[in-house]
Parts: C-alpha cells; sequence; structure tokens
C-alpha cells in the first residue's frame, strides 16, 4: 500500500465538507477498507467510478492534515420521510492513519453535524461486532448497543457475525 498520510502529527488537521475533487483521495482509502471485507457489505468489484455513488452522497466530510486526507465521514437522515428526524453517518479511516485519533475526530464532528441540523438521534445500522475500535469508540461517544442482529455479516476470518445497531439519542 502507498502512503497517503505525512508520519508524524501536525496541528493544521482539520474537518471539512468534501468536494468533488476530493474523491480521488477518498478512493484508496475505500478501496482498501471494502476490500479488506472487515466492516462493510459493500460490494468488492467496485472501480473508482462504480464507489463513487455508494460514498459521495448526502453530506461527506474529509479529516485532512497538510493536504493528505486521512478519513472520510457521510451523514444525514437515517431514513426518508417520518424517519428523516434521526440521523446516520458512515466512516472510513485510512488505515496508514489507524491510532491517531481520526476517527474520534469525525465522529465528534458527526456528533454535532447533526445537533446543529436539528436531528433527534443518531442510528449506526450496521456496526460489525468484531469491530471493537469503533464499537468502543461509538460507546465513548455516547451511542448504545440497542440490538444486534446475530451472524448478519459474513466476515472474511471471523465467518457470519453479528451487525449492532448503535443509538445516540440527541
Amino acid at each position: 500500500m502507498t502512503s497517503r498520510t505525512n508520519s508524524g502529527t501536525s496541528s493544521s488537521t482539520a474537518v471539512r465538507t468534501a468536494t468533488d475533487a476530493d474523491w480521488p483521495a477518498i478512493w484508496p482509502i475505500f478501496d482498501e477498507i471494502v476490500r479488506a471485507g472487515e466492516t462493510y457489505a459493500f460490494p468488492i468489484d467496485l472501480t473508482i467510478d462504480t464507489a463513487r455513488p455508494w460514498w459521495m452522497t448526502d453530506h461527506v466530510v474529509v479529516l485532512e492534515e497538510e493536504g493528505a486526507v486521512l478519513g472520510s465521514a457521510k451523514m444525514g437522515p437515517n431514513r426518508p420521510g417520518r424517519g428523516a428526524h434521526v440521523g446516520t453517518a458512515s466512516f472510513m479511516v485510512d488505515p496508514a492513519a489507524r491510532g491517531r485519533g481520526v476517527g474520534r475526530r469525525l465522529g465528534e464532528h458527526v456528533v454535532q453535524w447533526h445537533r446543529a441540523a436539528g436531528f433527534a438521534g443518531i442510528q449506526f445500522n450496521a456496526v460489525v461486532e468484531t469491530n471493537t475500535v469503533a464499537v468502543r469508540l461509538w460507546q465513548d461517544l455516547g451511542f448504545e448497543i440497542v440490538g444486534t442482529v446475530p451472524r448478519a455479516f459474513d466476515h472474511p476470518t471471523h465467518g457470519r457475525v453479528g451487525l449492532h445497531v448503535m443509538y445516540l439519542e440527541l
């Protein structure tokens, strides 16, 4: 893998709204995570063009450091119509940037964005139970596991594992 990050940390990190020009920097992160098959149920044969509509929807942000995209999140209503008062979000962090607080910064941004937009809560529909780092992060940010769908995710090494539904009332 070619690193898309700089070594070390910097105070010049920022979460900002993504633009169309960011997709080429988001794509390698998306592709690596989806192909790993450990956290998302997206089709694994997506290309840069066919993957774009899966991610570049709703409101998308990136966390960048000195011009390098370290992660991205997309957010918006969980359901249309009568369910639109509850939001949702998805996150991808460059594997080379893990352990640097990128997910936490994106998560905090997403919570604040939903609050400011007037959502009543945030529901994550499918957090893979073996993704313990993410589960712990969401719990640290106040999310609760409200249910687990058993054996709903086909993990490449653990086999069929549960998907947590997590919720944060705002």
